[in-house]
């Protein structure tokens, strides 16, 4: 793959808030970090805008008009596995979760760092050019193959539902080694690279969303299973 991820100048961000000064001030620290811009102030909006402009990555706050935050996640992951950054003022544990499983890479609650909001899409943009620069990496395990450079995942030769790049490396990190049982902090660290507010629950609503792709039943895996106590294993068998 030639294109690099890293590279900012190559890359546009959706910006969904209905608050004018937020949309300006992540705006300006985009742009400083010379990535492209793109806002929205209400969902029905950032939708359309998504489905013409493809969008690189999406900066998505929770509690917008005429089309909410979850909603347009729903619909945008139809189409696209872009990075999704949820920054919200929603204090409830369950959106974030909620905006988690239906396919966001990550989240920040209000008042946030401008600062840390662009190391976190550099970040996700990193681990997205380290998966495209894998040299062609293929991993079997089971009667999985997990093909790394292109981020699909084949059962017996057949083909299961395209993963987002965090769900990928997350169902990657545990396939290189299976059998070994990882904690939900170092998968955490494993996704994100460094420490951030994510907090270790968002791991079982990535693993949640694994498993509804990849397990013939989610309900009953037999790839990705729980350890109760610890974390996650991939089956050793």
């Amino acid at each position: 793959m030639s294109c690099s991820y890293y590279n900012n100048s190559m890359k546009t961000i959706l910006v969904v808030d209905d608050e004018p000064k937020i949309t300006q001030l992540v705006r300006d620290y985009l742009e400083r970090a010379s990535f492209g811009v793109l806002v929205a102030h209400d969902g029905q909006k950032a939708l359309s805008i998504a489905k013409t402009e493809k969008p690189d990555a999406v900066i998505l706050d929770l509690g917008l008009p005429h089309l909410d935050g979850l909603d347009f996640t729903r619909e945008f992951r139809k189409t696209s596995n872009a990075p999704i950054i949820i920054v919200t003022a929603r204090a409830d544990e369950s959106d974030k979760l909620i905006g988690l499983e239906l396919g966001a890479d990550d989240y920040m609650t209000k008042p946030f760092s401008p600062k840390e909001l662009v190391t976190r899409l550099r970040v996700v943009f990193r681990r997205m050019e380290n998966v495209a620069n894998a040299n062609s990496e293929i991993i079997r395990v089971a009667d999985l193959e997990l093909d790394v450079p292109r981020l699909r995942v084949t059962a017996s030769g057949r083909s299961l539902e395209e993963l987002t790049p965090t769900e990928f490396e997350l169902l990657a990190t545990m396939a290189r080694q299976p059998g070994r049982v990882f904690t939900r902090a170092q998968l955490l660290d494993a996704i994100h690279g460094m420490a951030f507010e994510s907090y270790e629950r968002a791991i079982d609503a990535h693993i949640k969303n694994v498993r509804k792709k990849i397990e013939v039943k989610a309900s009953e895996p037999k790839y990705v299973l729980m350890v109760y106590g610890v974390g996650y294993k991939f089956a050793d068998k």
